[in-house]
């Protein structure tokens, strides 16, 4: 098992994609040239080696460099001008290839037009317009098309966000603020509204809060982290009415400045330290939660205590915990790290986020 799941990541991995495809390029070169025109088999791969090898530079100099640095920054002078550099360079490299070793080893074998080209000299070659624009479409098309694979991809990727974010945004209303939710937050409202309590409109606006927030403010990618953090204490007041002495709550925070990060996140790891030591605990529970910034990171701490009735709950693959593991893959990418300790008496999470 763990040999095959070694052979997939293998196969996954962009180092290998890359290599099959310039692997393409060149059995493309093979089989499309008509080995009459050649000497042999060794003659025709000696030509395609060279020219793959001249458009893998001409690639990932173009990609990797050319347009971060110039065209991604709307440099479009300086990204024209470097590539027309970059595409006479390749040039020059052929016709080098071209004039000293390939015609005088293999001009025997030349075509009566073949032969009348290689007998040009350097400079009669180097200022052939035609020629220099043919070569430079060769050497530019795989960079064309691994520019075209990647946007294909962007795209995708984009659209699985936004799918994404839907499926997450509608769990966290069905898992956070499920009927069994609203239905006890409600009957404590009831309750409270019976003794005439001072307490009632300000659960209600607490209640209130938390819809709007959910159903209307969570439209974009990232939100403050303020609004987060008044998302939680709204969401903790509530569960405090919920269970009263059942749960020791303790939340702190320290954010030094105005950070943005995706919505939602959090508060399915808060649903979950309830959900899995509140509910199955008969004697008082602790949660204890921390978010922070430290750099250029949002630091969040939860640790909840496991209750000493023995129940079997699946906690790390829930519904909930495995849609936000989805977001933080499509959202961070590599920009984040999660840490579950399971440990005898209590249950901690931490996650590391790049703040945006």
């Amino acid at each position: 098992m763990n040999r095959r799941k070694t052979q997939y990541h293998f196969f996954n991995k962009p180092l290998f994609k890359h290599l099959l495809f310039w692997l393409g390029v060149f059995l493309y070169f093979v089989f499309y040239m008509n080995i009459a025109n050649y000497s042999g088999y060794r003659q025709l791969f000696e030509f395609s080696i060279t020219i793959v090898s001249l458009q893998i530079v001409t690639t990932y100099i173009s990609i990797y460099y050319l347009i971060p640095h110039f065209l991604n920054r709307k440099k479009t002078f300086l990204f024209i001008f470097w590539l027309l550099i970059l595409l006479i360079a390749m040039y020059a490299l052929y016709l080098v290839f071209k004039s000293y070793y390939y015609d005088p080893k293999y001009f025997e074998y030349f075509s009566p037009i073949l032969k009348e080209q290689a007998r040009q000299s350097f400079r009669e070659r180097f200022t052939s317009i035609s020629a220099f624009l043919s070569k430079s479409i060769k050497f530019l098309t795989p960079a064309a098309l691994l520019l075209m694979a990647r946007f294909y991809k962007n795209q995708q990727k984009y659209l699985k966000l936004s799918e994404q974010k839907k499926i997450a945004e509608l769990t966290a209303l069905r898992h956070q603020l499920n009927p069994h939710f609203l239905f006890n937050t409600l009957n404590n409202l009831y309750a409270l509204a019976i003794k005439k309590s001072d307490q009632t409109p300000e659960v209600i606006e607490k209640l209130s809060d938390i819809l709007d927030y959910m159903l209307y403010r969570c439209e974009e990618t990232f939100v403050p982290l303020n609004k987060e953090i008044e998302l939680i204490k709204n969401y903790l007041s509530l569960e405090k009415l919920r269970y009263g002495k059942r749960v020791n709550i303790s939340f702190s925070q320290q954010i030094d400045k105005d950070v943005k990060i995706a919505p939602l996140l959090l508060l399915t790891f808060i649903e979950n330290a309830f959900k899995h030591s509140v509910v199955q605990e008969l004697k008082e529970a602790y949660i204890s939660i921390e978010i922070s910034t430290d750099k250029n990171q949002i630091i969040f701490d939860i640790i909840n205590s496991k209750p000493n009735l023995k129940v079997e709950v699946d906690k790390i693959k829930g519904i909930g915990l495995d849609n936000v593991k989805k977001q933080l893959e499509l959202i961070y990418e590599k920009q984040y790290a999660l840490y579950i300790k399971d440990e005898k008496e209590k249950y901690h999470v931490t996650l590391k986020l790049a703040s945006k």
